[in-house]
């Protein structure tokens, strides 16, 4: 049979034995009115009828609204005040049972039927929330009037304590009616002792019922509370893609709406921050490009080169610390302004076909600088940020050599930054296995060979064990841009033919 899913057929069923019992056990061997029946008759009694409201419930009501919008107390305390009804009237009529004893029915039933439905609705929302992928709970939709958590802890606290007041109450008023007329039992003290028992067992179901419903409200408001905490503590490590879980339209989840809103509004910011960067970087590193030899499908190979190795070298305990994913992601954006300074080299020394001479040789090394100088202009008109600081820390160390030997700055070993030693290697393998109009591109196993050599030298000898590893992404990378490659090959000789046919 197919129910709904707040409807929790096991768990019902243990809870209206667990209150068929408590109720049959105080009438049958606690109260000390029902002395015409034995425990057993009580016991029958009390039996049916929780069976029939169970049935009637299991069968008939699985998909009643109450059920559906979870508000189970509701129906649990209706069905049991319906049920002690034709009880009390079966009492009346063949036990004469007194007034105060057919109310102490009606109210005894009611309440229990209202704790069994308060527990079932705690746990059904308990269940529900567990149930709730993080997608669902960022897309919960808040509707109609909010429910104040406030109010109805308030509400709960109160009705437990009129509730324990009052059943006390009439147990203290229907006691000393009892005792009055039977003055025999205050002599012999069964009386005081009956008395005692019955006031300290209902004080321990009430208790009992009370803890129980108090627990199961601080285990919802944990989680809720907990999965609101952990969101909150992603989108403070970057991870601004998280929202916070909404659970119901309540304090915390209005807060958790407007939080979620607000990150709406960071995210949209940031990605249109984000957009502007790479248009900036596009753009800058196009016109290093136009002024230069190189393609831009060199700057999309050398840029993936680099994330490639890097991704490789986060597995080891020595990088992790650095090589976090959003530093990576950094790297592969700033990657395309390593030669930005060569904006500033003259055309004769940039677009000299043959080899330089020491003094051309001089002026291209200043290159670096000259990028490093102008991201930092732009730190000081923007302000310093990881983006920046990373940009013109590869502009300015890509050419330095593990030996010492590189320049502009002569750095060795670990004092060039590990930024600087990644792109070293992924410029010259581009520039080895990459066509040019005036050269032909080397094989890879040539551009390895190459590398080698210059392992220890040239290169940090952890890169290129990391190149030695991943070489078949590097020839996966090359292999995908070759086409564009191709085409701008072929435009650049359009472009030199058209220069060397124009009458002079």
């Amino acid at each position: 049979m197919m129910v709904n899913s707040n409807y929790n057929a096991p768990l019902t069923l243990k809870l209206y034995v667990v209150a068929a019992l408590i109720f049959g056990i105080y009438g049958g061997r606690v109260c000390p009115m029902l002395e015409t029946l034995t425990a057993s008759q009580i016991l029958f009694h009390i039996s049916v009828t929780y069976g029939i409201v169970f049935l009637f419930r299991h069968y008939l009501l699985p998909d009643h609204s109450l059920v559906k919008e979870n508000r189970l107390a509701r129906l649990d305390a209706t069905l049991f005040f319906l049920a002690s009804i034709p009880l009390a009237l079966f009492y009346n009529f063949h036990y004469d049972f007194p007034l105060d004893s057919n109310l102490k029915v009606l109210l005894g039933m009611t309440l229990f039927g209202f704790f069994t439905g308060l527990i079932l609705q705690l746990t059904a929302k308990l269940a529900q929330f567990d149930n709730l992928s993080n997608q669902q709970r960022r897309n919960f939709e808040l509707s109609g009037e909010r429910q104040s958590m406030v109010k109805q802890m308030i509400i709960m606290v109160s009705l437990l304590l009129v509730t324990l007041s009052t059943m006390l109450a009439m147990v203290a008023v229907k006691d000393i009616f009892w005792l009055e007329h039977n003055p025999d039992r205050v002599l012999d003290g069964s009386g005081k002792i009956s008395v005692i028992k019955e006031f300290i067992y209902i004080a321990f179901v009430l208790g009992g019922y009370a803890i129980t419903i108090m627990v199961l409200w601080s285990k919802l408001m944990h989680k809720i509370l907990l999965a609101q905490e952990c969101s909150l503590v992603e989108v403070t490590k970057g991870n601004i893609n998280t929202r916070l879980p909404i659970f119901e339209h309540d304090e915390l989840g209005s807060m958790a709406s407007l939080t979620n809103e607000m990150l709406d509004s960071l995210q949209s910011s940031q990605e249109e921050v984000k957009t502007t960067r790479d248009v900036a970087i596009i753009s800058l590193s196009a016109l290093a490009e136009s002024r230069d030899n190189e393609t831009g499908a060199h700057i999309l190979r050398t840029q993936e080169y680099v994330r490639a190795l890097a991704q490789y070298l986060s597995q080891f305990e020595q990088h992790q610390a650095l090589l976090t994913d959003s530093y990576i992601e950094l790297l592969y954006k700033s990657a395309p302004l390593h030669d930005v300074g060569k904006v500033g080299i003259p055309d004769q020394i940039l677009l000299k076909p043959g080899k330089l001479t020491d003094e051309e040789f001089e002026v291209m090394k200043g290159h670096p600088e000259i990028g490093a100088k102008a991201l930092s202009m732009a730190e000081q008109q923007l302000g310093s940020n990881s983006f920046l600081q990373l940009a013109k820390e590869i502009s300015l160390t890509h050419h330095e050599k593990w030996d010492g030997k590189g320049y502009p700055n002569g750095l060795k070993g670990e004092e060039i930054p590990l930024s600087g030693r990644l792109m070293a290697l992924a410029d010259v393998y581009d520039a080895l296995i990459s066509e040019r109009v005036y050269k032909k591109a080397f094989s890879h196993d040539k551009a390895k060979s190459i590398i080698l050599e210059g392992n220890g030298q040239h290169f940090d000898p952890q890169i290129v064990d990391a190149f030695l590893a991943i070489e078949h992404e590097f020839v996966a990378i090359a292999d995908k841009y070759r086409g564009l490659e191709k085409q701008e090959n072929e435009l650049e000789r359009e472009q030199l033919q058209l220069l060397t046919s124009s009458p002079a």
